[in-house]
């Protein structure tokens, strides 16, 4: 028994549903399949569609409700134990991709991460960042991502018991910005609820413009402060916020900030350029951080 759910705001998601639900009834489970759309701006008439598919529903939600509040409404509304969490934005790569997860799944399940994979062709120039941020940082192997398995771990593409979501849930105290999905993470780690790490990955679609990613990684940083600032996330945590901590703690997070002011128009040019740097990238984040962090 499996209850898909898919959060949606702007996105096309009917090609992704009619994918899951030939699997799914191929697999001869009981299971159903929860949209709902989070007050979308941008409506898509193909959606409506999903309501004619057996055991699945494609609801518009009357306000927005921000990424914590429509995953444990999902989950709420789920009837079975298992949840499989899937973003809007994905596509189903494989044809065994439900049954990989279906004999994954055991009594003791806790969360199963599938992973996550970029297409394999260069983009416009204009999507490089998050291309190479996408390939080098998100899509890895399972040996990789079980190094550190709390913190390889994304909310695009995951098993968990409704038992342990029920004991976990996004925290929905928090602003609408990002890292909703660490802080998920890190409170599964502090309440020793484990992270299984499966070859199962689907397709990240929709890649952001360059200026896009940027301005949500420096929002992401914004989140991040706030969480240290709160103890919602030790500032250990995170290699970001640790390095941060530490240039603080040895006075040298005044040049880091320095070097952020006088290089940061160079260092952005690079970053939606045809070659942009993770590593300037990175630099580019310290500096923005250490920045607000002593505001």
């Amino acid at each position: 028994m499996l209850s898909v759910l898919i959060p949606v705001y702007n996105y096309d998601i009917s090609v992704l549903v009619k994918e899951l639900h030939a699997q799914l009834q191929h697999s001869k489970i009981l299971f159903e399949i929860i949209c709902l759309d989070d007050c979308s701006t941008i409506p898509y008439a193909e959606n409506l569609l999903i309501n004619g598919l057996s055991n699945c529903s494609y609801t518009i939600l009357e306000k927005n409700i921000g990424r914590s509040s429509i995953r444990n409404l999902l989950a709420k509304n789920a009837t079975y134990e298992n949840l499989l969490f899937l973003d809007a934005d994905t596509k189903v790569i494989k044809n065994g991709f439900i049954q990989n997860y279906l004999k994954t799944i055991v009594s003791e399940t806790q969360i199963i991460y599938g992973g996550i994979e970029y297409q394999k062709e260069k983009p416009s120039k204009n999507e490089l960042l998050r291309w190479i941020y996408g390939k080098k940082r998100e899509a890895l192997k399972v040996s990789d991502r079980n190094k550190f398995s709390h913190l390889r771990f994304l909310t695009l593409n995951f098993v968990m018991k409704k038992r342990i979501f029920e004991q976990l849930k996004f925290n929905e105290d928090i602003p609408n910005l990002r890292h909703e999905d660490t802080l998920f993470a890190l409170d599964a780690k502090r309440m020793n609820i484990g992270v299984k790490h499966i070859d199962n990955p689907i397709l990240h679609l929709g890649l952001e413009s360059s200026d896009v990613f940027l301005k949500k990684s420096l929002e992401a940083c914004e989140s991040l402060k706030l969480f240290v600032d709160m103890g919602l996330i030790d500032a250990k945590d995170t290699s970001l916020s640790r390095i941060a901590k530490t240039m603080q703690t040895y006075k040298l997070s005044f040049a880091i900030k320095g070097f952020f002011q006088i290089f940061k128009k160079p260092m952005r040019a690079n970053l939606l350029s045809d070659k942009p740097s993770l590593y300037i990238f990175d630099i580019y984040r310290l500096g923005y951080y250490l920045q607000i962090k002593d505001v």
